[in-house]
């Protein structure tokens, strides 16, 4: 039976990501499905993030999904694995945003120094470091957890003064690591929001990557080799929208990850 396409996300920074898989793919059918009301899952315990993820990949499986895409990097980092080994119902797919960034870190890198900006969780869950290893161990992988950048993209702060003093101390302490990092990887959905900041103290010749666009590349050549998920997914070009808290203050606060209006309902898991 044919589904559409489930992205998942603690909360809105998988818009993020989302809208990039829909620029690329837009004849697919997608269920963008934010867990607002327990986020931040960043803070959170390895089981925790396990169970919520669960949860809410399981309800986008009842709405039909077969292949969801967890658009969060600790829900990528803590529950990814787990589901895949333990916990998926036959015919269904669950796809992260780490293994994506990693695979390719190698074509931007020119020196092999990698810095990774994330949250808390996702550094302490050191997936970055295994992964980018696993497929290049030259790779010097350098991490530094930026647990403020979320709440000033989520209260619209991205271009007060706080933004630019908080942003500048953590760009600092990454360099303070190594001063000869050329590539920075966003391991945070939020954080491709605050960019503009982000390149006022960062080195010209230091390239930054989002994770949006390296996804959705990926997603299709995915889709390309494995044509048995490809055609269990529906092409009617719609796009539904639903967070586990209130649907209003979604919509209002979606716009600026998604970059344009959109209509949500309320959703329990």
């Amino acid at each position: 039976m044919q589904g559409p396409i489930g992205v998942f996300d603690s909360g809105y920074g998988g818009l993020t990501v989302f809208k990039e898989i829909q620029k690329k793919l837009p004849q697919y059918d997608y269920i963008y499905l934010g867990d607002n009301a327990r986020c931040p899952y960043g803070i959170r315990s390895f089981e925790t993030v396990y169970e919520y993820t669960k949860e809410c990949v399981f309800k986008l499986f009842d709405l039909g999904c077969n292949l969801v895409i967890l658009a969060c990097n600790t829900a990528s980092a803590k529950a990814l694995r787990t589901i895949q080994q333990n916990d998926l119902p036959e015919g269904k797919r669950v796809l992260g945003v780490i293994r994506p960034t990693t695979e390719s870190i190698n074509e931007y890198t020119k020196n092999n120094k990698v810095g990774v900006l994330a949250t808390q969780g996702t550094v302490l869950s050191e997936s970055y470091k295994i992964e980018i290893n696993k497929f290049h161990p030259n790779i010097k992988v350098f991490q530094h957890a930026c647990p403020l950048w979320v709440p000033l993209v989520e209260n619209n702060e991205i271009n007060s003064k706080a933004a630019n003093n908080i942003v500048e101390k953590d760009i600092e302490h990454l360099f303070s690591l190594s001063s000869e990092i050329d590539t920075i990887v966003l391991a945070c959905t939020h954080y491709p929001l605050l960019l503009p900041v982000i390149k006022n103290y960062t080195p010209k010749n230091v390239t930054i990557l989002s994770q949006g666009e390296l996804v959705a590349n990926k997603l299709i050549k995915y889709l390309q080799h494995h044509t048995e998920v490809e055609t269990q997914c529906s092409k009617n070009g719609s796009l539904t929208f639903h967070t586990t808290d209130n649907a209003k203050n979604f919509e209002e606060n979606a716009t600026i990850f998604y970059g344009k209006p959109i209509i949500a309902s309320h959703i329990d898991v």
